[in-house]
């Protein structure tokens, strides 16, 4: 009966662990994204750090990207279509991914 209780133990610890390393790397990524975007509006030092800030904020409206995909889309206009942003978005998430995980070792 332990063995099955250290089991179900280990699957929902790494369940929490994969849930917080997966919000941790969503922020990591809305950052990157937000610095790429302010550097597009002609944003620097604080300004570009507010910007980002804003940006993991938007992640907070509803589940999934489409919210912050909507705020830098909004905010950047005619600067970069719609493919640049969600693959700019693709390719920051496996960059956030890997700085976490380098920060871990």
């Amino acid at each position: 009966m332990t063995t099955m209780k250290d089991r179900e133990n280990a699957f929902e610890n790494k369940y929490a662990h994969d849930a917080e390393m997966q919000f941790k790397a969503e922020a990591r990524r809305n950052k990157l994204l937000g610095l790429w975007a302010a550097e597009l509006l002609g944003k620097t030092g604080d300004a570009a750090m507010e910007y980002a800030r804003e940006v993991i904020k938007s992640d907070f409206e509803e589940a999934g990207d489409e919210d912050v995909y909507r705020k830098v889309s909004g905010d950047l206009g005619d600067k970069a279509d719609e493919a640049t942003i969600r693959g700019q978005m693709a390719a920051l998430m496996t960059e956030a991914k890997a700085q976490i995980l380098n920060e871990i070792d």
